[in-house]
């Protein structure tokens, strides 16, 4: 086991500074994007096919459920 932690600190001792895990934020403006999504979500009719679809897997599951 002690060869094995010895590896594995070798490997994190040895990486580059500049290396993180950490993903980059570009655009730290949430509410924005939000909206932005939002309205090519309503603009491109994928809420219709979302209702659409609800409205239908509602009534599949009405006639398919006994009791």
């Amino acid at each position: 086991m002690s060869h094995y932690s010895d590896l594995i600190s070798q490997f994190i001792w040895h990486l580059p500074v500049n290396w993180t895990l950490a993903q980059t934020i570009t655009d730290p403006d949430l509410m924005g994007q939000f909206q932005k999504s939002w309205s090519h979500f309503i603009q491109t009719g994928q809420v219709w096919a979302l209702l659409i679809g609800l409205v239908i897997g509602y009534m599949i599951r009405n006639l398919t459920s006994y009791g």
